[in-house]
């Protein structure tokens, strides 16, 4: 019995493989182009409490590798490289799960500082255009009006 796992061991491989899921499936869910701030700042709100979620259950999988190292001492060769195999699947997992989290984040804070400057760009345009609007609607100078005509060929 001192070459098996401590029932400790199932319960926090159960709680990391069912945590692993979950976190996968919510990245895993098909990203839509968004043009509105709001939605993506919730999105990246959701990712970082995902990240931090993340750490920890850190500890959770610490634990599980000190624990098969501690078994792979006691047990016999069979025994150890079939928990040896699972735990090395759970961190190719975790490592995976936390590579695409962080890339997640970086995208989305990247599309979210791009769109800030095409907001504000936009913004800018179209203060421009109303003015150039206002300017071509002016009345224009009568024929004989010198002054007033270069005045207005200074503006154009």
């Amino acid at each position: 019995f001192d070459s098996l796992p401590p029932a400790h061991y199932k319960e926090t491989m159960s709680t990391i493989l069912v945590w692993i899921q979950q976190s996968e499936t919510k990245l895993s869910m098909p990203q839509v182009a968004v043009a509105e701030y709001e939605i993506m700042e919730q999105r990246l709100t959701e990712l970082k409490a995902l990240q931090s979620s993340l750490q920890e259950q850190q500890k959770g999988l610490n634990y599980l590798s000190t624990t098969v190292e501690d078994m792979s001492r006691k047990a016999p060769a069979e025994v150890s490289q079939r928990y040896r195999s699972e735990i090395e699947v759970t961190l190719g997992r975790w490592k995976k799960l936390s590579a695409q989290l962080v890339d997640h984040c970086q995208k989305l804070e990247e599309l979210m500082t791009k769109l800030q400057r095409f907001q504000n760009d936009t913004k800018t345009l179209k203060k421009w255009m109303a003015e150039v609007d206002v300017f071509l609607k002016e009345e224009w100078p009568a024929l004989g009006d010198s002054e007033a005509l270069e005045k207005q060929l200074e503006q154009c």
